[in-house]
């Protein structure tokens, strides 16, 4: 069972959503994690300088957080599914054009329908895999 973390969970979702507004207010761009690193390869792109802070500071943050607070974390998932799991992420960003931070956080925030409906097959394909992953499949 997954611990619940309201406050946690809030805080995060305020830090996302206020990293997604200062990043349209301040240099017009969407926070889109797979946008931003499609426009960063190759480095010749000239915005390039904050897509490599924006990206360096994803991975960053969480190394610095767990300098200072080590959450208890497992994952019943075992670790050879990581990366097909991984792979079919990759898939789907490219056929949903986009990924879950751009669709859920931005898109739907600027009220795009190709946003909403991403975000809705999103939740209900997420729905479906965990009802299917433990109740028809016996869990894992």
């Amino acid at each position: 069972m997954t611990e619940f973390t309201p406050l946690q969970s809030f805080a995060g979702g305020a830090l996302i959503g206020l990293a997604a507004v200062l990043l349209m207010a301040l240099h017009g761009r969407i926070a889109g994690l797979s946008g931003i690193l499609t426009g960063i390869l190759p480095p010749a792109a000239s915005d390039w300088p904050w897509r490599a802070s924006f990206l360096a500071g994803a991975v960053a943050a969480p190394i610095l957080l767990a300098l200072v607070w080590t959450p208890d974390f497992s994952s019943p998932t075992p670790r050879v599914w990581l990366i097909p799991g991984g792979l079919l992420v990759g898939i789907g960003i490219f056929f949903g054009s986009g990924c879950t931070s751009g669709h859920g956080v931005c898109g739907n925030a600027r009220l795009s329908v190709r946003s909403i409906t991403a975000t809705l097959t999103f939740m209900a394909t997420a729905g479906i895999t965990v009802y299917l992953i433990r109740h028809v499949f016996g869990g894992f």
